[in-house]
């Protein structure tokens, strides 16, 4: 019965009104518009907000290091360097559910099965709650062993705890946080999704400092305005699921956990979830060669470093979330030629992106530095890891790029084996031979080393592909 009355809603008034469309605008109109309209103007229009929820999405990381390192010290910067694995790991846990669910939802509402899309919407916030609430739990019994594991010291670990403390009993808020608003940007509101984003950003820049200077609360003022502020994100997505009207929406009858729906959430969603764990990996063995050669502050520089190479690649990401539907859909309709000119624009931004954060990071590494820290030694190490890890950056845009488009024509296990081909093929192994010859400077030159040898990689897997490609036409 429910799902008859779903299907009655052919048109969507709030969604297409969104989307800056009429209510006599079908799908097939909207669609049609990937294969006939300008690349440029279409990859422009797709990646925007993307692009801009992605980029204040990395600010919180910036804003916590700025109020924290100016407040707490070097040392505090250090800890919560050493938090960044157990960050991307829990990130990871909710990527795995929340890409997963809005994979299937996209799928589903293109067939138009609207009530089997909201069966995984339910499920989802359901799961969301349980293995949240599961990792906060499990992280705060064993905290302090888990932080040793990924770098901590008697100097950095009273920091490191202080923040992850609060981080971890707010942690169900952040699954649901990203995984609602995940699946609001793959139904249909992407611009929705992106002012929520930016909201829970203004709400942190608010509430930090408040924290952090009037009430004088240090790290853990800075960890609170941060879960607070993916609190109110949470809340504000949760109210639209309960809006009727919408696309998608809560319904009671659907929060009952099927196996099938979960198999297939999780399915889906395996891809980033093993890349997020990987990069967790990644930044452990980081920091222990970090601390072995470089000791406590040279972990506090790449914390520092970490947030500067993750502003920009956040927005080559945004980027690739606009240009994979254009190249899926014109691949899908074998317009091949549309294919490639999205790819070369694709590469041309992506690598005009990244070579500005490598031109960022070698003519201002000094002033990057300064907006994080006053102390002489670590703001030393910085600028020397800086200019190191970012001297192969212009190549890292093109890797991401190539890497989305593999995605894109459905090509996932070559997506992902170029996605981890840098973190685990060369990084890992670069990390403990390099620093043998070149000590501190050898880490920081294992970055690029990577970065070149994956960008090699991932250029050859192109010209294979677009070779076929070319047969094709």
């Amino acid at each position: 019965m429910i799902n008859k009355i779903i299907l009655k809603k052919r048109i969507f008034p709030n969604a297409l009104r969104e989307r800056g469309l009429s209510k006599a605008t079908t799908r097939t109109q909207k669609t049609d518009e990937l294969k006939t309209s300008n690349i440029g103007k279409l990859l422009l229009n797709y990646s925007m907000p993307a692009i801009a929820a992605m980029a204040v999405a990395s600010v919180y990381h910036i804003i916590d290091g700025i109020f924290i390192g100016r407040v707490a010290g070097p040392m505090a910067i250090s800890g919560l360097g050493v938090t960044v694995p157990i960050i991307n790991l829990t990130v990871a846990f909710g990527a795995w559910v929340g890409s997963g669910t809005s994979t299937m939802v996209s799928i589903r509402l293109g067939e138009m099965k609207y009530g089997s899309a909201m069966r995984f919407l339910c499920n989802s916030l359901v799961m969301n709650i349980i293995i949240g609430g599961i990792i906060g739990i499990l992280g705060l019994c064993f905290l302090d062993p888990i932080l040793y594991a990924f770098g901590a010291s008697k100097d950095t670990i009273p920091h490191a705890r202080d923040f992850m403390q609060i981080i971890l009993l707010g942690n169900i808020f952040t699954h649901i946080y990203f995984g609602l608003n995940n699946i609001l940007r793959a139904s249909g509101y992407p611009s929705k999704a992106m002012i929520i984003t930016i909201t829970t950003v203004i709400i942190n820049l608010i509430l930090a400092p408040l924290f952090i200077f009037c009430f004088h609360w240090g790290i853990r003022g800075a960890a609170l305005a941060t879960v607070l502020a993916q609190a109110v994100g949470a809340t504000l997505v949760f109210v639209h699921y309960l809006n009727r009207s919408h696309i998608i929406y809560f319904q009671k009858a659907f929060f009952k956990v099927h196996f099938s729906v979960v198999q297939k959430i999780l399915t889906m969603g395996l891809s980033p979830f093993l890349m997020n764990l990987c990069a967790a990996a990644v930044v452990s063995v980081l920091n222990h060669q970090l601390k072995a050669y470089g000791e406590d502050m040279a972990i506090g520089a790449y914390g520092i470093i970490y947030r500067i190479v993750g502003l920009i690649a956040m927005i080559v990401f945004g980027f690739n979330l606009g240009m994979q539907p254009i190249v899926g859909y014109n691949f899908g309709a074998k317009l091949y030629d549309r294919v490639i000119r999205t790819l070369k624009y694709s590469l041309i931004i992506g690598t005009c992106i990244s070579t500005f954060g490598f031109l960022l990071g070698e003519i201002f590494p000094l002033s990057l530095a300064r907006c994080f820290t006053t102390d002489k030694q670590l703001i030393a190490l910085t600028v020397q890891g800086m200019r190191i890890v970012l001297i192969t950056f212009p190549f890292v845009g093109g890797q991401i790029v190539v890497s989305s488009f593999f995605q894109a024509i459905g090509k996932p296990k070559a997506a992902i084996f170029l996605s981890l081909s840098r973190q685990m093929i060369f990084l890992i192994p670069a990390l403990f031979i390099v620093p043998r010859f070149w000590g501190l400077s050898g880490v920081w030159a294992a970055c690029p080393i990577a970065d070149m040898l994956s960008f090699i990689l991932t250029m050859g897997a192109l010209y294979y592909y677009y070779r076929r490609i070319n047969r094709k036409k």
